[in-house]
């Protein structure tokens, strides 16, 4: 079997609650997040999944994507790796598309990047290496981390550039399965929070 890569978006912040772009900013979870990474960990640890035994992991170092990795009961086993950062926002950090679109009417950020942040080129090259990682394991993989670099590597994946982004959204404490079809790289499960009803 060719390896797949499962896709953990951390559980809800205040940040992310209240749509402001949280990149490199540490906000940790709500009780609302806590309870959504419990969710997703007993979901793991169960049939078919069974706790993943064989899996590597990996985390981002934020503290909203390691706590949510722990809380789901893979901390232990879990690398942390600044790949899987958010994007940095530069100057709209913590603003929401609202207040983002007064300032630059028309904006996109899977188009137009960011002012004093990571360019899109700089988060594809990111995504880039943990869908490089992916593939040559011998295993699949998951990997715990933020809507934005999330969907930047679904893109990568799927051999799209990174603003087909825009139009695969993750919602907080979200499972996804990146995997194959017919040989050619293929979305198996996305923006999964069954687990949450």
């Amino acid at each position: 079997m060719a390896p797949r890569i499962l896709l953990a978006r951390h559980g809800q912040t205040e940040w992310s609650l209240l749509g402001r772009h949280t990149g490199r900013t540490d906000i940790p979870l709500l009780d609302e997040g806590r309870r959504g990474a419990k969710l997703l960990g007993e979901r793991l640890h169960r049939a078919p999944w069974s706790g993943l035994p064989e899996l590597e992991i990996r985390t981002s170092p934020l503290a909203r994507a390691r706590e949510t990795c722990d809380i789901a009961g893979f901390g232990e086993r879990a690398r942390e790796w600044d790949a899987l950062m958010e994007w940095d926002y530069g100057a709209y950090e913590g603003l929401t598309p609202a207040q983002i679109q007064e300032l630059a009417p028309g904006w996109l950020l899977w188009r137009d990047g960011v002012p004093e942040g990571e360019t899109r080129e700089q988060v594809s090259a990111r995504a880039d290496e943990v869908v490089e990682w992916a593939r040559s394991a011998d295993r699949d993989v998951l990997v715990f981390a933020h809507g934005h670099i999330l969907r930047t590597i679904g893109a990568r994946w799927l051999g799209e550039d990174i603003s087909f982004g825009s139009r695969i959204r993750l919602d907080p404490t979200s499972l996804s399965v990146l995997g194959w079809a017919y040989g050619a790289p293929a979305v198996e499960r996305w923006n999964d929070t069954g687990h949450l009803e």
